[in-house]
């Protein structure tokens, strides 16, 4: 399978264990996840490769919003770009596989910044039960419009230790299955079993290995909002 990946990221853009976010103090930093929450996220990393979780209790209705308000900002300003396929020189936008237009996250708001340290307590919590050696994460919001999609892909390069875990967090109010937007994630043993659809709703994510899992974000009636996190292994991008 050919594997698609987002163009590098300059490393001020990515969040480093060594160098934490202090939250602005209009913006609440959420409380640590639930044990059990990082456990059953742990878990099912290990056995099955990726999970469909509930991140609404864990992260605050405040918070979810708040990131909300920012993208579709964005949206309505114009200000995300077409996003591509490839990296350096095979770096391009092929609108047959990909529609979506993203903008990077730099920790230079407040809810950016509560999120940056949620999600640090998930490295440091993955980091603790399954010895992954996470040392930082990148991530970038998401808009597709309606008929965009993202054809089948894994996240990263195999045995580049870079991407390692994935994570998915939807920010749409009121999502009906019928509108269709499903992450479709697919068996890696089997190049045509579905494993599952998970609907786009807010707070809802979807946590995967990133060398490991196909997965495919399926074509939808109406704007939909996401945002994505890499969390890696590596000090520094690679170079490419």
């Amino acid at each position: 399978m050919p594997v698609i990946t987002l163009p590098p990221v300059d490393p001020s853009s990515a969040r480093s264990a060594a160098e934490p976010a202090a939250p602005l103090p209009c913006q609440p930093v959420p409380d640590s996840p639930d044990e059990s929450w990082l456990d059953e996220l742990a878990d099912s990393l290990a056995r099955n490769g990726w999970v469909d979780l509930d991140g609404r209790q864990q992260m605050g209705a405040g918070l979810l919003a708040a990131l909300q308000k920012e993208v579709v900002a964005l949206d309505r300003k114009d200000a995300m770009k077409r996003a591509g396929i490839g990296r350096g020189a095979d770096h391009t936008q092929d609108r047959s596989v990909r529609r979506d237009r993203i903008a990077w996250l730099q920790g230079d708001s407040a809810p950016q910044q509560a999120l940056f340290a949620f999600f640090d307590m998930i490295r440091e919590g993955l980091n603790r039960r399954l010895f992954l050696g996470l040392k930082r994460f990148e991530c970038h919001y998401a808009t597709y419009q309606p008929g965009d999609f993202y054809r089948r892909h894994v996240d990263s390069f195999r045995g580049r230790a870079s991407r390692v875990v994935s994570l998915v967090l939807y920010l749409n109010d009121d999502w009906q299955a019928g509108e269709g937007g499903a992450l479709r994630v697919y068996n890696p043993e089997s190049e045509c079993e579905v494993l599952a659809n998970v609907l786009p709703e807010i707070g809802r994510m979807a946590v995967f290995m990133s060398e490991e899992v196909p997965h495919e974000v399926m074509p939808a009636t109406r704007t939909r909002y996401s945002l994505a996190c890499w969390f890696r292994q590596d000090e520094v991008p690679l170079p490419l």
